[in-house]
């Protein structure tokens, strides 16, 4: 495929903010052609990971055969990557590309790659030939996907396909519409690993879908000076195809994680049962009727109150409650139903026992339109086990609430994304909460420490607007223009507030006096 002089996807040698994952995007996505995204989503992934492995392959190959005592053929050589046999190496199939069987070729490599590289067994898709892309089509995606400059090095190549990646991930979640069952948008996964901080020790996600918890928290290990080696990574995926998606995803950052070796529930049958994570990071699905909660009625993972068969909310809560240590933290991310309510009264009776059991650290109250597969208000809950440890501020019998739904900056008509200083925001507020060496205040519409007695009073309900005072919109620093705009969305909503009392107030007096 020629590619136009237009269309550049890398420039200079740090990377910068180049958009060539959106240029890339662009024009692969015209080759879609009648292909459902559902099914094209796997056809471009599965192509991206065998050209990361070529490369990471090709790099080795090239330093071997440089060496007159070493055999660039000996799958000896190749120890900590993938071995590529000869007929499934890109440039092979680039050579190719307009062979009228090229799907099959393209299949039979995936095949020979899970053949000679047991971790990958099962995890590739090999449906080519059988999805109605065409060889065209499908050549010219080979020729698109093989234009990514990768001559950087290694570290490079890695960077460069990591986001490509983690890009197209979202953009096929955006387009389905469906996404939570296998993606949590990156800005929210990025405010829960800058909350809980997990620096070193275990990390487990029970519906990891395709593995950006584990992801962000390698980033921010290697951000904050760390190695690859600091997590050990746990998980677990129901869904089949976004178990293989994972798996590919982990293998192409490199990272080692064990999330077991098929798809499982993690409520009846928990491929970790003994495992006891510092860290737990999740965003399980919301409200889950169906999750078979009549058959565990007796489970010692209900510790805190039997939840309900009809919602798995607080089923969630405590299955991720029963997997941290006596010190580890859990960030998650459930609807603003689970906040107060309930679907019956057993979800209020599990709410007041973590509560009294001093396990819910924060309650941050998201903003709108923030998922692709859903507009339910959503929430983050922090349980710790750890609010007694010295190290930390005194603040057993206490809760932070947040209220950030004024955060928050529309990508496109109908979603939107934390900024990084969204996120800075709320994470700062909770870090100089939770430390005792930082300083501390409530703020008025934004957050509030709330005592055990105070919640008490608000008979266990969680929700900070109901706390933190009214909310002015301006807990954020403005500058001229954004205070002018703020202040117009207060008037407007207090119009909006006006004509639903109004027409309240008219439908009331119609029941009372006909």
């Amino acid at each position: 495929m020629a590619l136009s002089e237009n269309t550049h996807f890398t420039k200079g040698a740090n990377g910068g903010n180049l958009r060539f994952e959106e240029k890339l995007w662009l024009v692969a996505d015209k080759l879609r052609g009648h292909v459902e995204t559902s099914e094209y989503k796997h056809i471009v992934l599965g192509l991206i990971f065998l050209k990361y492995i070529s490369d990471r392959f090709y790099e080795r190959y090239r330093k071997l055969a440089s060496q007159s005592c070493s055999d660039p053929e000996n799958r000896d050589e190749y120890a900590g990557i993938f071995w590529v046999p000869e007929e499934a190496r890109w440039l092979n199939l680039e050579l190719q590309t307009h062979q009228p069987r090229l799907a099959e070729l393209v299949d039979s490599a995936m095949a020979v790659i899970e053949e000679a590289n047991l971790p990958l067994k099962g995890v590739l898709p090999k449906n080519y030939a059988r999805i109605p892309l065409g060889n065209q089509r499908l050549g010219e995606l080979i020729d698109l996907i093989g234009a990514i400059n990768l001559s950087d090095g290694e570290n490079r190549t890695q960077d460069i396909l990591g986001r490509v990646y983690e890009y197209f991930i979202g953009r096929f979640a955006r387009m389905e519409g469906k996404g939570g069952e296998f993606y949590t948008p990156s800005s929210i996964v990025r405010l829960l690993v800058e909350m809980i901080e997990p620096y070193k020790g275990s990390v487990y996600d029970p519906c990891c879908g395709s593995g950006g918890m584990f992801i962000q928290s390698e980033k921010f290990v290697l951000a904050h000076g760390g190695t690859m080696g600091d997590l050990s990574i746990f998980g677990q995926e129901l869904n089949p195809t976004t178990w293989r998606l994972c798996k590919l995803n982990l293998a192409l950052r490199e990272i080692d994680g064990d999330i077991g070796s098929h798809p499982a529930d993690s409520f009846h049958d928990d491929l970790h049962p003994e495992l006891k994570a510092d860290f737990v990071l999740a965003n399980p699905p919301f409200n889950i009727s169906d999750w078979g909660g009549e058959y565990l009625r007796s489970d010692k993972r209900w510790r805190y109150g039997m939840p309900p068969v009809g919602n798995a909310n607080f089923a969630w809560i405590q299955h991720i409650v029963h997997h941290l240590n006596s010190s580890g933290v859990a960030a998650f991310i459930l609807t603003n139903g689970s906040l107060s309510g309930g679907q019956d009264k057993l979800d209020g009776e599990i709410r007041k026992a973590l509560i009294e059991a001093d396990l819910v650290d924060c309650i941050v109250a998201l903003p709108a339109n923030l998922f692709y597969n859903t507009q339910i208000a959503a929430c983050i809950w922090i349980i710790a086990r750890d609010k007694q440890d010295g190290r930390f501020r005194k603040r057993n019998g206490s809760t932070l609430l947040i209220h950030a739904h004024q955060f928050g900056q529309m990508i496109d008509r109908v979603h939107s994304e934390l900024s990084d200083a969204d996120i800075a925001l709320i994470a700062n507020a909770y870090h100089a909460w939770r430390n005792k060496d930082r300083c501390y205040e409530d703020i008025p519409g934004f957050c509030k420490s709330a005592t055990l007695n105070e919640i008490r009073s608000h008979k266990w309900a969680l929700v900070p607007g109901r706390y933190v005072g009214f909310d002015t919109g301006l807990s954020r620093p403005l500058d001229d223009n954004s205070l002018h705009m703020e202040i117009e969305q207060i008037e407007e909503r207090v119009g909006e507030i006006a004509k639903v009392s109004a027409s309240a107030l008219s439908v009331l007096k119609e029941l009372l006096y006909g």
